[in-house]
């Protein structure tokens, strides 16, 4: 078992007509990482919403016949996804679009609610029949509720931000603007810029941003809601209460590209510290240091540099298999990781190795790459971890949601290690995550279950799904 990323989201408005589908794609393409199960874009013509959403990766559902069909608009939307809650199908792509008595809309969403199982139900019993089991049609619900007796969709937001709990980053479009707002905790990163023809644009990361040919703003503030017309920007701050920040520390460690900078920080940077401290805390007598692709790898070079072992190229991954690569059946699941890498023998026959690889959940991959580079020659082979163990689940999108399946909640690392069949094994130790965002203001309740938020009821990923085939054996 591998960890999934949660979702990505896109957004843009121009000051007149443009190719905005084309500037969407590109974006879904630099945050393609985040989430390769769907994606969708939505684009506004004059508030005529033009769409298109399926399962796979952007280059498979956008093709070139798909784009060209696409209006010229001011304003458009975007998504990539990996779902945390609601299955993998097509009613559950986004973006979600939303026809109500006031007008249109379509949201995006990046996180996990944690009171979205109460929220729903609430809505049920109110009438609401939702069309898809992914918690982001719960959220364009409480919106489009707040709408009807808003003045305008901003203050819908701002209101609905109340009722909403967990993480959230949403870029939302109606017919006349693009708004986008982040969870009063932070939880997951969203950013904003501008292009040199005054175009805005909205992203879960800023590499997405540069694609683009935009400059980096502003990431947005925690519980901020900003409002884009396509002339200005207005921010509205301070309606949900003072939280403190939580943003997800496991973005830095894994989830982010390395060229992203995220409040602030060097996502880059923030890997090759966690190197560097593993160096420190558990050395290790080695000829080289090498990474796993591709989150390892600047871990890996921190290690080097702090220890002195050369860092050399050990495992090359596939180019042309995702993350999240799925096999044809069960009988192919042994072989994954030698479909997805390959070792270079010569790097690492009759060597002493230290390996770095980004977290350990089951243990079930890191025992396979064990074993690809003991088959290579490696003579001993020293495991260390940019992360923490994984002790808890996650409820705000990271794909943690059990802790029978975590093997660090059983085991030391002393008797992981001999599961794996590595000669020594290294965490990265909990109370060092401070050293990666500079501060105590992150989440890291997957390692140490101090969640910010109350716990949910049910957090079965497909709980939705659950209640909707019961209601079917009931009809």
């Amino acid at each position: 078992m591998s960890i999934h990323e949660e979702c990505g989201v896109f957004g843009m408005i121009a000051p007149q007509q443009c190719d905005a589908a084309d500037m969407v794609y590109y974006g879904l393409y630099a945050l393609q990482h985040r989430g390769q199960e769907s994606c969708g874009i939505v684009v506004n013509d004059d508030g005529v919403f033009v769409s298109h959403k399926d399962l796979g990766l952007v280059s498979e559902v956008f093709h070139s016949s798909i784009l060209s069909s696409f209006p010229k608009g001011k304003i458009a939307v975007g998504h990539v996804r990996y779902g945390t809650t609601g299955g993998t199908n097509r009613r559950n792509c986004q973006p979600i679009e939303v026809n109500h008595q006031k007008g249109r809309m379509a949201i995006a969403h990046n996180g996990n609610l944690s009171n979205a199982a109460e929220l729903r139900n609430e809505l049920e019993l109110s009438g609401a029949i939702f069309h898809t089991t992914s918690d982001t049609e719960t959220i364009a619900y409480i919106v489009t509720k707040e709408r009807l007796s808003s003045s305008s969709i901003e203050e819908a937001v701002i209101r609905a931000m109340n009722t909403l709990d967990g993480a959230y980053s949403l870029v939302l479009m109606s017919p006349q603007k693009l708004i986008c707002a982040r969870d009063p905790y932070g939880f997951r990163p969203l950013c904003y810029g501008k292009t040199a023809d005054d175009i805005y644009v909205v992203a879960s990361e800023s590499a997405a941003l540069k694609s683009v040919g935009a400059e980096f703003v502003s990431d947005v503030e925690p519980g901020e809601v900003l409002v884009f017309d396509g002339k200005s920007v207005v921010s509205y701050k301070n309606h949900c209460g003072k939280k403190e920040k939580k943003i997800c520390v496991f973005e830095y460690i894994y989830f982010a590209r390395p060229d992203s900078v995220i409040d602030g920080i060097s996502v880059h940077s923030a890997r090759f510290n966690t190197g560097r401290i593993l160096a420190q805390k558990h050395p290790a007598k080695a000829d080289v240091v090498i990474g796993v692709p591709d989150s390892g790898l600047d871990a890996a070079l921190g290690y080097s540099r702090e220890s002195g072992i050369p860092y050399t190229i050990g495992l090359i991954k596939n180019k042309y298999i995702g993350r999240t690569f799925i096999a044809p059946g069960q009988s192919s699941r042994m072989d994954q990781v030698k479909i997805k890498l390959a070792a270079i023998e010569e790097n690492v026959r009759g060597k002493s190795v230290v390996l770095v690889d980004d977290s350990i959940v089951r243990g079930t991959t890191s025992a396979r790459l064990v074993r690809l580079l003991r088959e290579a020659g490696a003579k001993e082979i020293h495991m260390r971890i940019s992360s923490p163990p994984f002790l808890h689940p996650c409820y705000y999108g990271t794909d943690i949601d059990s802790e029978e399946h975590l093997i660090a909640n059983k085991h030391t690392a002393e008797e992981i290690a001999e599961m794996i069949g590595c000669d020594t094994l290294g965490y990265l130790p909990v109370e060092s995550l401070s050293e990666l965002v500079g501060s105590e203001h992150y989440c890291s309740a997957c390692f140490d279950g101090r969640y910010p938020t109350p716990i949910p009821t049910d957090t079965r990923k497909n709980r939705f799904e659950q209640k909707l085939s019961e209601k079917n054996k009931e009809r």
